[in-house]
């Protein structure tokens, strides 16, 4: 397989993630090998690749939702999953550490039994224990900012995909993350629904939210990511900026997924 990877973030700018060599197998099945990229503060990520190369895998990995079975993931230089002993952190140490790391699903994981607020405001008091009039005032500035404020008493049961899709990014955004991860976060969705979470996502990325977002959506990723990471069978196939991948990708695989999945490229990059 012919790869091309220059998968760092920018020289100038200091990661606030870096994955270095991790590799994941589910008994004979090898999902992620040797996988290394790393996202600069501010930086929108875009993991693209056919189903079944491992991004959704990926992700839980760098939330530690799936054990690795080699490599480092950093966040902010601190090593995730690791304590300083070397050893694997403890349930209450990884409760920790995912605090900084804001994860929202293909299918919402909302608690059904609470209202949208408490939705919103369920972690930042039981976990982070933060005072509950500080948390309601946070929690209904951000429903005002993903446009779900009026529905803050309603209960999921009686929302749209889309309105429940933007639930889970508020809160997600209530622990303050460090770094927001979305794993196919359309895919759940009717088509009419799509365009009011995918403007959420990129006012986020306008404001300089740090994400690494795993999606099908290639207007999306052409018009809000900073880089692509582009994946096949478990490994970093390419990697660039969206507007060189897009218009000449400089791998046949790339080439051959975009022809599929984008309508193709501007231009065969053997040309």
């Amino acid at each position: 397989m012919n790869i091309t990877v220059s998968p760092m973030a920018p020289d100038n700018i200091k990661p606030a993630l870096n994955v270095i060599g991790l590799s994941k197998s589910f008994g004979p099945l090898h999902v992620l090998e040797d996988v290394s990229f790393s996202v600069a503060s501010g930086e929108t990520v875009c993991l693209l690749g056919p189903s079944g190369s491992g991004k959704s895998t990926l992700l839980r990995c760098i939330n530690w939702l799936e054990r690795p079975d080699a490599g480092r993931i950093l966040l902010n230089g601190q090593q995730v999953g690791i304590s300083k002993g070397g050893v694997v952190m403890s349930d209450r140490e990884l409760a920790v550490m995912r605090m900084r790391i804001g994860m929202v699903f293909q299918h919402f994981a909302l608690w059904p039994h609470l209202t949208v607020l408490q939705n919103v405001m369920e972690a930042p008091v039981h976990v982070q224990r933060r005072p509950k009039d500080e948390v309601r005032a946070e929690a209904e500035a951000l429903l005002r900012r993903v446009g779900m404020y009026e529905k803050r008493d309603a209960f999921p049961a009686r929302l749209s995909g889309g309105q429940k899709q933007r639930i889970g990014i508020a809160r997600a955004l209530a622990m303050k993350p460090a770094l927001l991860l979305f794993d196919e976060p359309t895919s759940a969705l009717d088509p009419e629904l799509v365009g009011e979470v995918l403007a959420v996502m990129r006012d986020l990325a306008r404001d300089g939210m740090t994400m690494v977002v795993v999606t099908h959506e290639m207007a999306f990723a052409r018009e809000a990511a900073s880089r692509i990471v582009f994946m096949d069978r478990g490994v970093v196939v390419e990697t660039g900026d969206p507007e060189a991948f897009f218009s000449a990708p400089t791998t046949e695989r790339a080439r051959q997924f975009l022809l599929r999945y984008a309508g193709g490229p501007a231009r065969d990059p053997a040309t």
